[in-house]
C-alpha cells in the first residue's frame, strides 16, 4: 500500500540506494527522472505517471517507484512538467473559512480524493466577501488549475461569466440552484429554513425568533423559515442579524437583544450551532428553562452539539459526502465523462433535547 513504510528488502538492488551520489554529479540536486526510472527498473514515462496519474500504475510498480523516490530524495519539477504537458495537476478550492468543521470536513475529503487521483488542491480562503472571492480567482487562475471548487452560488456576474468562458470544470458546493455555472453539489438552504419552521410549528411554538449571520446562504435559510411561518399564520418574527463568521459569544449577546423585541419569545432558530450554543448559555444565565420556556435549534450538527446540556437540536448536512461527490464530479469531467450537473445531497433535522 502507498502509505506503508518502504523497506529496502522490497527492491532487489536496494544496497545501491545508499550511495547514489557516486553516480550522480551534484548529489540529489542533479537527480533526473531518468535516474529514478533506471534504479526502479521502469521507463521514465512510468515515473511520470506515478506523480501525475498514480491510478494508472500497477500497485507493485507504484510502490517500487515511490520507494526509489524516497531513497533518492527526488523532487519532481511540477512547474516544468506542467508547462511541457499543458497540465498543472492543480485544483483550486475557494472556501469562506476552515475555522469551523462545517467546511473543513468537505475540504478534507475533497483534497484526499483528488490527491489519490494525482491532483493537488490549492486552498484559498475568501471570508464572506464576493470581491475577495473574485480577487482570489484571479490569483489562482494564474497558476493554471485544471478545475475549480467554489462555495455557494452567490458570485458576481463578472466571476460567473469569466469561469464560463475559461472552459475548465467548475463545481459549486453548499447550495442549490437550477442554473449552476457548471456542476453543483449541495442542498437548499431555503428548504432548511422551512423545515425548521415546520419542526417548531409541530411543537406548538407561538412566538419564534431568529438569530443569523447575514451572508447569502444564511439569509436563504431565514427566508424559508419566515415564509413557512407566515403560511401558518405566525405574524411578526423577531430577528437579530450578525456579521459572519458566527461565534458562541455573538449568540450569547444576541439573545437579550432578541428578548427586547419579543418578550414572549418561546423558540429561536440559530444560523449556526455556534450561535445556538451561545443562546443556550445566555438562556441559562437569564433563568429560562430549555426547552419548556425556550426551544433552540442550530445548524450544522457540529461535533459538540451532543455535548451541550441539554443536547442541541440542529440540522445535519453531510459535509464529507459533499466533498467526495464534488471530487468525483471533477474527476469524471477531467476524464471526459459527463455526469449529472446538479447533485442534491439533502439534509435532515436532528431532534434532540433543546426542542
Amino acid at each position: 500500500m502507498p502509505n506503508q513504510k518502504p523497506t529496502a528488502a522490497a527492491i532487489p538492488d536496494a544496497p545501491e540506494l545508499a550511495a547514489p551520489a557516486k553516480r550522480l554529479r551534484g548529489g540529489p540536486k542533479g537527480l533526473r527522472i531518468t535516474d529514478v526510472a533506471a534504479l526502479a527498473g521502469v521507463a521514465p514515462i512510468t515515473v511520470s505517471r506515478v506523480f501525475n496519474s498514480p491510478e494508472t500504475v500497477a500497485p507493485d510498480t507504484l510502490e517500487r517507484v515511490r520507494q526509489v523516490v524516497q531513497k533518492l530524495g527526488y523532487v519532481p519539477n511540477r512547474l516544468a512538467s506542467g508547462l511541457s504537458s499543458s497540465r498543472s495537476r492543480l485544483i483550486a478550492a475557494i472556501v469562506p473559512t476552515i475555522a469551523h468543521s462545517l467546511f473543513s470536513e468537505t475540504i478534507q475529503v475533497f483534497s484526499e480524493t483528488m490527491s489519490r487521483a494525482g491532483y493537488q488542491v490549492l486552498l484559498a480562503l475568501s471570508g464572506y466577501s464576493d470581491s475577495s472571492e473574485e480577487a482570489l480567482l484571479d490569483a489562482v487562475l494564474s497558476r493554471r488549475p485544471e478545475g475549480v471548487l467554489l462555495t455557494g452560488i452567490a458570485h458576481t456576474d463578472s466571476l460567473r461569466e469569466r469561469l464560463r468562458n475559461v472552459g475548465m470544470p467548475v463545481v459549486e458546493t453548499w447550495d442549490m440552484t437550477a442554473t449552476p455555472i457548471d456542476m453543483l453539489v449541495g442542498f437548499s438552504h431555503h428548504e432548511i429554513g422551512a423545515a425548521v419552521a415546520e419542526h417548531f410549528l409541530q411543537r406548538k411554538v407561538r412566538a419564534p425568533g431568529l438569530i443569523s449571520a447575514n451572508d447569502d446562504r444564511a439569509l436563504a435559510r431565514r427566508d424559508g423559515f419566515r415564509e413557512r411561518l407566515a403560511q401558518a399564520g405566525v405574524g411578526e418574527i423577531a430577528e437579530v442579524l450578525v456579521l459572519p463568521p458566527s461565534s458562541i459569544a455573538v449568540g450569547k449577546a444576541a439573545l437579550p437583544t432578541l428578548l427586547e423585541q419579543a418578550p414572549n419569545l418561546d423558540a429561536v432558530f440559530c444560523g449556526s450551532d455556534l450561535l445556538a450554543i451561545g443562546v443556550l448559555g445566555a438562556a441559562k444565565r437569564l433563568g429560562l428553562s430549555v426547552p419548556s420556556q425556550l426551544s433552540i435549534c442550530g445548524f450544522g450538527d457540529l461535533e459538540y452539539a451532543t455535548e451541550t446540556t441539554p443536547q442541541l437540536t440542529t440540522v445535519r448536512v453531510d459535509g464529507a459526502r459533499i466533498g467526495l461527490t464534488a471530487a468525483r464530479c471533477l474527476l469524471d469531467r477531467l476524464s471526459g465523462v459527463e455526469k449529472s450537473k446538479v447533485n442534491n445531497v439533502g439534509f435532515h433535522v436532528v431532534e434532540r433535547e433543546t426542542t
